[in-house]
C-alpha cells in the first residue's frame, strides 16, 4: 500500500511531460474487460455478476487507465498529511465544528473508512477540488487495476494485490471498531444507504459485503429506514449490527426518516463509519475556506511544511455572502459554486455557466467559491474515433494513508458516469525520466511492458 512520502514539493510545479503525452497519446486500450468479469464473478460468488453489470451500468469504466506523474501522486499524499494534520488543531476544530450541530461535534473516535480526496492534475501540478468522507468507487477500482494489459510505457497501478486489499480492508473496519470500542472486532456489518437496491452503486455495496465477508465479518446491505431499536441493540433483519459503513448523503442524519441510525449513533449503540463527526471535520466544503487560508492556519499552528503544501495545493475559497456577492458575481468565470454540504457535483456551477436565475439561488442558499482549476485531460478511443475527455483524480485514504487511486473521465461541468468512453479508470504512476511518445500513432519510443503489483 501506498505511504505518506514526506517528499517536500517543488516551489514551482511544472511537471515532467512524460505523463500529460501518454494521457494524450497512447489511445490503446488497457482494460482486459474478460479478466476484469473474472474477478467480479469469483469476488462475489455470483457467476453472471459482472454480465448484469454490464447490462446495468455499460459507462461505469473506462477502456484505459489515466497516467500521473509520480511527483504529483506525492504532492498530493502530502496533501492529505497536510489536510489531517490541520484536523488535529484546536483552532481549525473549533472553527470546521463551529458550524455544525450538536450532534456532529462529539468525537466517538472513528477516523472515517476510504476517505475521498479529488484533485484535478495539470501542468502547473495537483490542486485540491474536496473532500469526500463517503467516497465511492474503491471496492470497484481495486479489481479494475490488475485487470490492466500491457501499453504504451512502464507504469505501476496504484492498487495491491487482492489478497493484500481485502486484508487491509478488514483492519481498517477492525481499526474503527477498536477506536470506539478498545477491543475485539465487530461480529457484524451493515453497509446502509437509503433504498440500497436502487443506488447506482448497489454492485459496489455487493463487492464490499463479499470482501468483509471473505474475511470473517458477516455484512448486511440495508435501508435505515429498515432499522429497528431493541434495548441496547440496533438490528436490521431481526439481526444485531455492530458498526455501520455509512454510505448515506444525510451526511448528519437530519432527515427523520434516520431517526432509528441517529439515536444509535448518539447513544454509543453502534459504531458509524463515516460519521457525522468526521464530516463535520473534513468534508464540509465551508472546511476548504480554512485550509485555503495560509495566514489562519499559521497562526493556528499547522507546521511550515503543510502551510507549504496547502498553500500551493488548497484553491483559494470563500463562503458567498451578501458582502462579496457583487464581486463575485463580477468575477463569476474565475470561480467555481459549490452548496456548502453538496454532493456528487449536485447544484455545482461552473462561474461562466451561470444565469441571474441560477445566482439568485446560490445567494439564498448556503454556498462556498472556490478558485477554477481546470481538470486535467485524457485522450480515448471511442467508437474509432479519438475523443478528448476530462478527469481528476480521487485518492481513497485512511487515517492519512493512501490505499489507492482512481480516475474519473467524463464530458460536461463535473464528474459523472454518462459520458461514453469515460467512467472509473486506474490511476497508472508514471516514473521521471521516459521517453516521448509518438501522439500521433499513439505509440511509445519505450519498452511496452505495464508493471502489474503493489504500488510502491
Amino acid at each position: 500500500m501506498s505511504q505518506n512520502t514526506g517528499i517536500a514539493p517543488a516551489s514551482t510545479h511544472i511537471w515532467p511531460g512524460e505523463a500529460e503525452r501518454l494521457n494524450r497519446g497512447c489511445l490503446c486500450v488497457t482494460l482486459d474487460r474478460a479478466e476484469l468479469a473474472t474477478a467480479f464473478d469469483h469476488e462475489t460468488g455470483v457467476q453472471g455478476f459482472a454480465e448484469a453489470l454490464g447490462r446495468s451500468h455499460p459507462l461505469l469504466f473506462a477502456n484505459t487507465s489515466m497516467f500521473v506523474p509520480g511527483a504529483a501522486l506525492a504532492e498530493m499524499t502530502q496533501v492529505v498529511g497536510a489536510v489531517e494534520a490541520a484536523a488535529k488543531l484546536p483552532g481549525y476544530r473549533e472553527a470546521a465544528l463551529g458550524w455544525a450541530p450538536p450532534l456532529a461535534r462529539r468525537d466517538f473516535g472513528p477516523a472515517g473508512v476510504l476517505m475521498g480526496y479529488d484533485f484535478h492534475v495539470a501542468a502547473e501540478g495537483p490542486k485540491l477540488i474536496e473532500v469526500n468522507t463517503n467516497a465511492g468507487g474503491a471496492f470497484l477500482i481495486a479489481p479494475l487495476a490488475r485487470a490492466q494489459r500491457a501499453c504504451c510505457a512502464p507504469a505501476t497501478p496504484q492498487v495491491a494485490s487482492a489478497a493484500d486489499f481485502a486484508g487491509e480492508i478488514a483492519r481498517m473496519f477492525e481499526t474503527e471498531w477498536r477506536r470506539q470500542r478498545g477491543a475485539g472486532r465487530p461480529r457484524r456489518v451493515a453497509i446502509l444507504d437509503d433504498a440500497p437496491a436502487t443506488q447506482y452503486l448497489l454492485p459496489e455495496f455487493k463487492l464490499a459485503q463479499s470482501l468483509l465477508r471473505s474475511q470473517g465479518i458477516d455484512t448486511l446491505i440495508g435501508d435505515p429506514r429498515d432499522l429497528i431499536l431493541e434495548g441496547t441493540d440496533l438490528l436490521l433483519d431481526g439481526l444485531p449490527v455492530d458498526l455501520v459503513y455509512n454510505r448515506l448523503v444525510d451526511f448528519l442524519f437530519e432527515d427523520p426518516v434516520h431517526a432509528a441510525l441517529r439515536e444509535a449513533y448518539e447513544t454509543g449503540r453502534v459504531v458509524v463509519t463515516p460519521n457525522p463527526h468526521v464530516y463535520a471535520l473534513f468534508a464540509d466544503k465551508r472546511n476548504l475556506t480554512l485550509l485555503s487560508d495560509v495566514e489562519r492556519m499559521r497562526a493556528w499552528g499547522l507546521g511550515p511544511s503543510h502551510l507549504a503544501v496547502l498553500a500551493t495545493a488548497a484553491l483559494p475559497t470563500l463562503l458567498v455572502n451578501a458582502s462579496n456577492a457583487e464581486t463575485l458575481w463580477g468575477e463569476r468565470r474565475k470561480w467555481f459554486f459549490k452548496p456548502a454540504r453538496g454532493h456528487a457535483s449536485k447544484a455545482a456551477y461552473r462561474g461562466d455557466k451561470l444565469t441571474r436565475r441560477v445566482w439568485g439561488g446560490i445567494l439564498a442558499g448556503d454556498y462556498v467559491a472556490q478558485a477554477f482549476a481546470s481538470p486535467g485531460l485524457r485522450d480515448v478511443q471511442h467508437d474509432g474515433e479519438r475523443t478528448e475527455l476530462k478527469a481528476d483524480v480521487r485518492l481513497y485514504t485512511y487515517e492519512g494513508k493512501v490505499l489507492l487511486g482512481a480516475a474519473r473521465l467524463y464530458r460536461g461541468q463535473t464528474t459523472n458516469m454518462r459520458t461514453p468512453g469515460g467512467g472509473f479508470a486506474p490511476v497508472l504512476i508514471v516514473p521521471a525520466g521516459l521517453g516521448a511518445i509518438d501522439a500521433r500513432e499513439g505509440s511509445a519510443s519505450v519498452g511496452t511492458d505495464l508493471h502489474r503489483g503493489t504500488s510502491n
